[in-house]
């Protein structure tokens, strides 16, 4: 079934679970079984935006690793941490971000979370990192603290294997688009990837009291990469009935998410749907979410109108050059209106924010 079919036939985004994918992602080694697990992804990208991967290739131990030195890094002073506060270090948004820096939902007060992120950049520093060179609005060396031991060391790690399991998924969503494997390789040479620690403290008070983990919003890049710690439920996400559904950690999986960007480059076809996230469970909880791109000089065309003789193109780093304009999120209804090929129907894309943050 071609693409525009399966979204004629897909009741898209009225969801009550997220879709769990048993599937060993990097060892689908004929045409066969690639085609076959993308037609799978296919379906969950139109119908909920989200789904669970077991078998990523990431090991355990690389994820205890990371959790281990996030726990020790979160626990530090705040006078501490605040030595790399991302407005006054860096480019902008690299490095630690404290509770209530950011509000990504207008009709709240403020994200109740700690944060740290960094961009691109080797292991083995080298005295010219091409693809941080040319990494667009991310551009920019990353900053790191000096406590804990091996913090650096630890989070590239887990940062760099988090990076193959995106180029996996990339070449999986091409062909869910009906598009060559390797339509996106010559468009992530650089790969805008962009990754955060997480820390959300017990919650306490009325949910009404306009302070969550993190506001509803719906991420901005093409795909997300997130890891969610065992144990503790926070992670929701709105279906078309505007019911908040639950995205339960399981243990030894990821979840991945699909952004605005590869929203747009479908035409809406596959979903970026909005999520918020709030910590009521009494203990403190932690998320590594990898915000997953093209090159920023990469055009977005809305290939499946293509068809028609309609394209609309604008460069992936707009979309973010846009937020970081707009201090971390963006009006959604500022998105030019679209035509949706499976119905005909033009459909004007409002509500929700976009952001690189994510829960």
């Amino acid at each position: 079934m071609s693409l525009v079919a399966s979204a004629v036939a897909l009741n898209g985004g009225a969801f009550d679970s997220i879709p769990f994918l048993v599937s060993d992602i990097g060892n689908a080694s004929t045409p066969e079984q690639r085609t076959a697990l993308a037609h799978e992804i296919r379906n969950t990208c139109i119908n909920v935006g989200f789904f669970y991967i077991t078998e990523h290739g990431i090991p355990q131990e690389m994820i205890d690793n990371l959790f281990t030195i996030m726990e020790a890094y979160f626990s530090l002073p705040l006078e501490t941490k605040m030595k790399l506060y991302h407005k006054e270090v860096g480019s902008g948004f690299k490095g630690y971000a404290p509770a209530l820096d950011s509000n990504l939902d207008p009709m709240n007060r403020g994200d109740l979370h700690e944060g740290f992120e960094i961009g691109w950049e080797e292991l083995i520093p080298k005295e010219r990192d091409e693809k941080r060179a040319n990494d667009g609005a991310m551009a920019g060396a990353n900053v790191w603290p000096s406590e804990p031991a091996g913090f650096r060391e630890v989070y590239l790690n887990y940062y760099h294997a988090a990076v193959n399991v995106g180029r996996l998924l990339f070449r999986l969503f091409a062909l869910a688009l009906d598009l060559p494997e390797t339509y996106f390789d010559d468009k992530t040479k650089n790969s805008a990837a962009v990754m955060r620690i997480n820390y959300y403290p017990p919650q306490t008070g009325l949910e009404s009291g306009g302070i969550v983990g993190i506001g509803a919003h719906s991420d901005f890049q093409c795909f997300t990469i997130l890891w969610q710690q065992p144990g503790i439920q926070a992670l929701q996400l709105l279906n078309s009935q505007k019911q908040w559904i639950n995205a339960t950690p399981i243990p030894g999986t990821l979840v991945v998410n699909i952004g605005d960007q590869l929203a747009r480059w479908t035409n809406d076809i596959f979903r970026s749907t909005v999520h918020r996230a709030t910590n009521r469970s009494g203990v403190g909880r932690y998320s590594v979410p990898m915000f997953f791109g093209t090159d920023y000089h990469v055009p977005i065309e809305i290939f499946t109108l293509r068809f028609r003789g309609v394209t609309a193109t604008r460069e992936a780093g707009s979309l973010v050059r846009r937020r970081e304009a707009l201090g971390g999120s963006y009006d959604r209804r500022r998105v030019t209106d679209v035509c949706r090929p499976a119905t005909g129907k033009t459909l004007r894309r409002a509500g929700g924010r976009m952001s690189s943050t994510t829960t």
